[in-house]
């Protein structure tokens, strides 16, 4: 693990293939290191972190792979169960992704013998993201570029449906309320639904398309990001429909959106993947500029810490990691 202060990365993190999606565990599980999930052309591998802003003997950055998980085919989205425990006997790993064949696969590993795997059927075109209920883990989250938004049970049986009037891009469930999911569809629209009576509560709007990404920000719920076209947007739903606040930020488009989890004025934002290098850029919602750019080769995915201004990016056989000021 080494600092790569060229190019502003504070850690890197070697890997065996491309790295199409990365993500940090958004739940505690019950160990001091965080979990990481990264997903190439046909595996997922699990590892863990442990930095030295959280740890001071630690040097730099300490990174273990705990287990490799055959796919066999592309991983386009990874997402954490609350279910998942370092600190049970025996350990549970579980995850869910999505992939290139249009399928869920629902992982679950005691990191010795058990290795199990149950694919979802149902949309019939990519899943661009997807999400687990967050307090019980009992449910998943999917959108699709197939116009539907499906919830299913941990068996693979769909919940609810809802159907979209675009391409879903993004899917996040309330932390607090099990019952609210939010869907951005690429149209520019965000719905609120109520999964009890199944029915939008709530809508916004861009005004703007291609919406390609959108966040529910953890430490204050009444906040919705996203980035559309070259530009992020700012909601407060409370005050309207419309965004508070946007700014022009990716010269050619915007592709993803992510808040911090420690910080309601923190979030990131990528470019599209150019010739050469994906931007990364961290805002603050007190600062007129960004607060920090990085660059990284065809970068592909983005997660923050769970309890740090961290933010890590997947890209070609490596993970770059930057760290923020506050």
């Amino acid at each position: 693990m080494k600092q790569d202060s060229t190019r502003n990365t504070a850690y890197t993190v070697d890997c065996e293939d491309y790295v199409h999606v990365v993500k940090f565990n958004p739940f505690d599980s019950g160990d001091a290191c965080s979990l990481i999930a990264y997903g190439g052309n046909n595996y997922v591998v699990v590892g863990t972190c442990r930095f030295q802003e959280e740890d001071a003997e630690v040097e730099g950055m300490q990174y273990k792979t705990l287990r490799t998980f055959h796919h066999g085919i592309r991983v386009d989205a990874i997402a954490w169960s609350p279910e998942t425990r370092l600190d049970a006997l025996p350990p549970q790993i579980r995850f869910c992704t999505a992939a290139s064949d249009k399928k869920l696969r629902l992982f679950t590993s005691d990191l010795q013998d058990k290795n199990e795997f149950k694919t979802f059927d149902g949309h019939s075109d990519y899943i661009n993201d997807l999400v687990f209920a967050p307090k019980e883990g009992q449910e998943v989250a999917s959108v699709s570029d197939d116009h539907t938004c499906r919830v299913w049970d941990l068996e693979g049986n769909e919940k609810a449906h809802f159907v979209l009037r675009s391409p879903g891009m993004s899917v996040c469930w309330h932390p607090e309320e099990a019952f609210k999911l939010m869907v951005a569809e690429k149209n520019g629209t965000i719905r609120f639904y109520d999964l009890i009576t199944q029915q939008a509560i709530l809508s916004l709007e861009c005004e703007q398309a291609p919406l390609m990404s959108a966040d529910w920000c953890l430490k204050n719920t009444l906040k919705i990001g996203a980035v559309a076209g070259s530009d992020w947007l700012i909601w407060d739903i409370t005050r309207s429909s419309y965004p508070q606040d946007k700014r022009p930020i990716h010269v050619d488009r915007a592709r993803l959106f992510r808040w911090s989890r420690v910080n309601e004025n923190l979030f990131a934002t990528t470019g599209y993947p150019g010739k050469t290098t994906t931007q990364l850029l961290v805002h603050h919602l007190g600062h007129p500029q960004p607060i920090l750019t990085g660059t990284a080769a065809v970068g592909s995915g983005l997660t923050w810490h769970r309890t740090l201004p961290l933010c890590a990016v997947g890209g070609d056989h490596k993970i770059f990691f930057w760290v923020t000021e506050m």
